[in-house]
């Protein structure tokens, strides 16, 4: 029974309403309902067989098949339990509560079902540490009860908050539905925790580390989001910024990896001082991640030019879907190098529009001032606007062959600059306290936020960027 319920848990977010209530009260609630009824009546004639009331009351012949049934409905909830818990830590990762792991989505229709490598091996691992630590089902199996009641009552906690902010229903009706179902697990909840001692305490404390950990990382990652919105330099400033640290153009393309897509991050002013170097092509990077299946591959990147375009530096923001795959780095940057040619080309196109526009306006009002003069010179007006009209399309037609020309000189220019080489820059950012601070924050920033920055997956592995070709810009963020 606890494995369905667990279940149902597990599945509310990887399968649609009317499945999860079609399955709920057609196959679990029933099930659940005559497993418990059966037991309560075999104790009422045999109440000295509580220790093991689910076996003693089966009949013999069908023990071994409900043994089994057992054995494949443990695999089962063990499963359940796996998939609730990737399921509520890809949304904390969404949400920026712990730190950057690889989700696998299995499923290119629910976003709920997805598979978390690293969470598997250690949930494996903290099995097998309990298992040897209790050693009887018995402590286990009192750490299981508190686990399901608790989960329960938070349930029920939130599901008032839902209907009364969300759903809006009649006070009345949110107090009748908090009143039975919050009663009722709280009698469960006080009669089970008398096993607390008695291994019970097991997920309070298994809970309370995860989300201190969690709360740690959250405040951290937070702190120093706005620490870097606090120091960015405005694009308008880009020029201004280059000239006053010299910086020279050197061979290649730059990829900077950022979580900004507004301004310029405070590591680039820290890399130019420190190496007053750029790459002829560079590019501030943001990799976002949606909520849908997958982003057609030709809306993929979002390009918009930094600074003078003779700068040759732009905005990239690389957009995917929960399906969708990190492509290789050989694939990913020939996509990059190809979609940042296009954005050159309709750029340009856009621009020759614009001027064409202006001029075709100028001729207009050329033509309007020689309109005004007596008849007697009408036809010499007529010639003259001809003349005008003719010199505007010849104009038109200079000016756009001289923007394809640079245009197509631009393009070669990026390929060549591709052929020499392309770096992938990230920010290294050693977040420490401020000497002010109390020790409490120094010890979640200093110690305990350190410590998961270090020891879990690092941005470069996730983003599969080729080490040969990362460079990482050391910066110290005081918050």
């Amino acid at each position: 029974s606890q494995t369905g319920t667990e279940g149902m848990f597990a599945d509310l977010g990887h399968f649609n309403i009317r499945a999860v209530q079609l399955s709920f009260n057609g196959i679990l609630f029933p099930s659940v309902a005559l497993c418990y009824i059966g037991q309560a009546a075999y104790l009422r004639k045999f109440p000295d067989n509580v220790a093991n009331t689910f076996y003693r009351s089966i009949p013999a012949p069908m023990f071994w098949p409900t043994f089994i049934v057992a054995i494949l409905a443990a695999i089962i909830a063990s499963q359940a339990m796996l998939s609730g818990a990737f399921a509520i830590l890809s949304k904390a990762l969404s949400l920026g509560c712990m730190p950057r792991v690889r989700v696998i989505h299995t499923s290119h229709k629910y976003e709920g079902q997805v598979y978390i490598p690293e969470v598997n091996f250690l949930m494996g691992l903290a099995s097998i540490v309990v298992t040897v630590a209790f050693r009887t089902t018995t402590s286990i199996g009192h750490a299981y009860g508190i686990c399901v009641v608790t989960t329960f009552a938070i349930t029920t906690h939130l599901m008032t908050v839902v209907m009364l902010l969300i759903w809006k229903k009649h006070v009345i009706f949110i107090m009748l539905f908090y009143v039975v179902f919050g009663s009722i697990e709280l009698i469960y909840l006080s009669s089970i925790l008398s096993k607390f001692i008695e291994g019970g305490y097991l997920p309070i404390c298994f809970a309370l580390v995860v989300m201190s950990l969690m709360a740690a990382w959250h405040y951290v990652q937070v702190k120093r989001y706005w620490y870097e919105l606090d120091h960015i330099v405005p694009t308008s400033e880009m020029t201004m910024l280059l000239e006053k640290n010299e910086v020279r153009r050197i061979p290649g393309v730059g990829l900077l990896y950022t979580e900004l897509v507004q301004g310029i991050p405070p590591v680039f002013p820290r890399l130019i001082q420190k190496i007053p170097s750029v790459h002829s092509i560079f590019m501030f990077m943001s990799i976002k991640h949606l909520p849908i299946s997958r982003v057609v591959p030709t809306e993929r990147f979002i390009f918009r030019q930094v600074g003078p375009r003779e700068h040759r530096m732009f905005r990239c923001v690389a957009r995917y879907g929960y399906s969708d795959t990190l492509e290789e780095p050989k694939e990913f940057a020939a996509f990059l190098v190809d979609r940042l040619k296009m954005f050159i080309q309709e750029e340009s196109a856009f621009a020759l529009a614009q001027d064409e526009e202006e001029s075709g306006g100028a001729a207009g009002e050329v033509s309007d001032a020689l309109a005004r003069p007596r008849r007697s010179t009408v036809h010499s007006e007529e010639a003259v606007q001809g003349q005008a009209r003719v010199s505007s399309h010849s104009a038109s037609g200079r000016m756009s062959f001289h923007t394809n020309q640079a245009v197509e000189e631009e393009k070669q220019l990026i390929d060549r600059e591709v052929e020499r080489g392309m770096v992938y820059l990230m920010g290294e950012a050693n977040v420490t306290a401020e000497a002010k601070s109390s020790i409490l924050k120094k010890v979640v920033v200093n110690h305990v936020y350190t410590f998961l920055r270090k020891n879990l997956t690092e941005g470069h592995k996730v983003l599969a960027i080729p080490k040969d070709q990362l460079l990482k810009v050391g910066i110290t963020y005081e918050i």
